[in-house]
């Protein structure tokens, strides 16, 4: 991966400007002129994540390259301010407090073990970020979550199985598949 400062830049500001306009007109822009995301025309998994006040306000993406990355951006963008279910949609009067986080994701890879006790090992905690999905249930979470929660693999492992809507001891119990990608993470700084 690899992106400068100014692309990061200019990647956090077609985020902001895709909120900015979805909030003033109700669609997604057809062309943001500040920001032109012509440029980031490779597919790339990404997430957007929006805090305020250091905490956690939506998280929206897309785990696969399924489109262009300046695309995927303004459409996680859109999606973690005013469409994920754990929060209502972002206020105007929120706006200028809203801090955004891109995660540029690498494919996602299966993590292969003979036991479950080899995850422990295999997992590292700020590198990878995880995928458990069993019979249709899927949880997603991204690299820098344990880092930030303080958790241990072990538990990292328990909270990818709970966002999956299964038993945190899954991944010791069940045959789930486990994937692993890494990110590289950028943000806003309030």
């Amino acid at each position: 991966m690899g992106f400068s400062g100014e692309q990061r830049k200019r990647l956090l500001l077609i985020a902001r400007k895709a909120i900015e306009y979805y909030a003033e007109h109700g669609e997604e822009p057809g062309a943001l002129k500040e920001a032109d995301i012509d440029e980031f025309d490779m597919p790339r998994g990404v997430f957007v994540t929006l805090k305020k006040k250091g905490e956690l306000r939506g998280c929206i993406g897309f785990p696969l390259p399924v489109m262009p990355l300046g695309r995927a951006v303004v459409k996680a963008a859109i999606a973690a301010a005013f469409e994920d279910y754990r929060f209502g949609p972002v206020s105007e009067g929120e706006m200028g407090g809203l801090e955004m986080e891109i995660s540029v994701l690498t494919v996602p890879e299966p993590v292969r073990v003979s036991a479950p006790e080899e995850y422990l090992r295999k997992v590292k905690i700020g590198r990878d970020g995880l995928i458990i999905e069993y019979r249709g249930h899927s949880g997603l979470l991204l690299p820098q979550v344990p880092a930030e929660e303080g958790w241990g693999v072990g538990e990292y492992m328990g909270h990818a199985c709970m966002k999956a809507g299964l038993p945190p001891n899954a991944w010791m119990e069940l045959p789930v598949s486990v994937k692993a990608f890494q990110a590289e993470v950028f943000g806003e700084r309030k």
